[in-house]
């Protein structure tokens, strides 16, 4: 697996084990919907990987995504035909 870690240091996530959820937001009603870390969640399960998230104890939040190493190279034009 190769590995992105992604980590600020602002306040921290208020609640780690439901990031993922559809529709949980912390922010007021009419500011967001709460899908942009569900859709993400299924985007990187749809390619194989995991994401993962937590405080540190320092203070900030850590992302971490996974994905499975890829079993051989895929040439720059089929991205250029995109």
């Amino acid at each position: 697996m190769k590995c992105l870690e992604f980590a600020d240091s602002g306040p921290g996530i208020r609640d780690p084990k439901r990031v993922f959820d559809p529709f949980y937001t912390t922010k007021p009603v009419g500011k967001g919907t709460g899908l942009g870390l569900s859709a993400t969640y299924g985007v990187v399960q749809d390619h194989l990987g995991q994401i993962t998230c937590h405080n540190r104890p320092e203070g900030g939040a850590v992302f971490v995504l996974r994905f499975p190493a890829a079993q051989r190279a895929i040439p720059s034009e089929a991205f250029a035909e995109a």
